[in-house]
């Protein structure tokens, strides 16, 4: 691979960007993109960007005519509003939808223009399905992902992404699925759950973190919701298999589409309990569990919004056949979790 390659990244200073970061620089230069600045730019060239402005675009095309970028990999995106401070659903709608529209009308301008992207990654997820699946499904089920801003978000990014492939000219667009990371230093709702940490923003929250406090993982009652099934991936398994695509050759299909699960068999939510070692409270029903949650919301305890009940109690899993085919021998070095130790890795250190 040729050492003046440039790859540009969206995101770089969040986690996945941050992970994915060491991989790239033996072999890349690397152009990176935030809101904010990673802990340590002093390896790549960052420029800081909001890409919620309309102005994100122009700014877009000069850098990456600037930098001659070939690949880019876009990974901004916010999910917790709490953590990023996005509070506002119509500015994270703007950065998160109409941000993902902005760079590609970049790299299509500047590929229309003479410019030379020849890669388009995209980190979609699990959530854009929906919270119910009915089973292990490919990447050909339809989207239907509710309710959660972040998950809609995420199916109309993919939509977004697929139905604007075609305008990137000679350019490979790769749309990875990825379902709930998992890792040490990873936070979602789904790891926060089963952490039990009080993030929320109150005082109350911060003394309960203070005194180590943990709270309790909630379920409606019924053995069901024990029993629903979850896969994960971890967190550097991701990171490999971005930085994998940025060797793939120029033969591949124009558009690639892949589910994203550690190896092996879902596990039930019983299991993510036992692992995490959770206490286990049973709630009335689905609309007490959604009550508990929206009080634990109002009063800043947790950081879990009340949108996320149905997933957070529903079942939604993934087919990855495609990408151990599309892997074929590299898929041990690339995905090298099972489903439970990528989980079990979030809590070996903190649980």
């Amino acid at each position: 691979m040729p050492q003046e390659r440039t790859v540009l990244v969206t995101g770089i200073s969040g986690n996945l960007g941050t992970r994915l970061l060491p991989l790239l620089l033996p072999k890349f230069r690397v152009v990176g993109v935030d809101m904010r600045p990673p802990e340590d730019a002093s390896p790549v060239r960052f420029e800081q960007m909001d890409l919620g402005r309309e102005a994100s675009c122009r700014q877009m095309i000069e850098l990456l005519r600037a930098t001659g970028a070939q690949s880019v990999i876009h990974l901004a995106f916010v999910l917790d509003p709490l953590r990023t401070g996005v509070l506002d659903v119509e500015r994270m709608w703007q950065i998160n939808v109409a941000g993902t529209a902005r760079v590609m009308e970049a790299v299509s301008v500047v590929n229309r223009t003479g410019g030379g992207v020849r890669q388009f990654i995209f980190s979609s997820s699990v959530a854009a399905y929906g919270p119910e699946t009915g089973g292990p499904v490919t990447e050909d089920a339809p989207l239907r992902a509710h309710t959660l801003p972040y998950a809609i978000h995420k199916r109309e990014s993919d939509e977004v992404v697929r139905y604007r492939a075609e305008s990137l000219g000679d350019c490979r667009v790769y749309i990875l699925r990825p379902h709930i990371y998992t890792g040490a230093s990873v936070q979602n709702y789904m790891v926060g759950v089963l952490r039990g940490t009080p993030l929320g923003g109150s005082r109350r929250a911060a003394r309960m973190r203070a005194q180590g406090k943990r709270l309790p993982l909630m379920l409606p009652r019924g053995p069901r919701y024990l029993e629903k099934r979850f896969q994960f991936v971890h967190v550097d398994d991701m990171a490999r298999l971005l930085a994998l695509l940025l060797e793939r050759p120029r033969t591949d299909p124009f558009l690639t589409i892949l589910n994203v699960a550690g190896r092996g068999e879902p596990i039930t939510v019983r299991r993510c309990a036992e692992i995490a070692r959770a206490t286990i409270k049973l709630v009335p029903g689905r609309l007490a569990f959604r009550s508990i949650l929206s009080l634990l919301w109002r009063f800043g305890i947790s950081s879990v919004p009340p949108e996320a009940t149905p997933y957070l109690t529903g079942s939604y899993t993934m087919d990855t056949s495609r990408l151990q085919q599309f892997l074929g021998p590299e898929y041990p070095r690339v995905i090298q979790y099972t489903i439970e130790d990528a989980l079990r890795d979030s809590f070996d250190s903190t649980a």
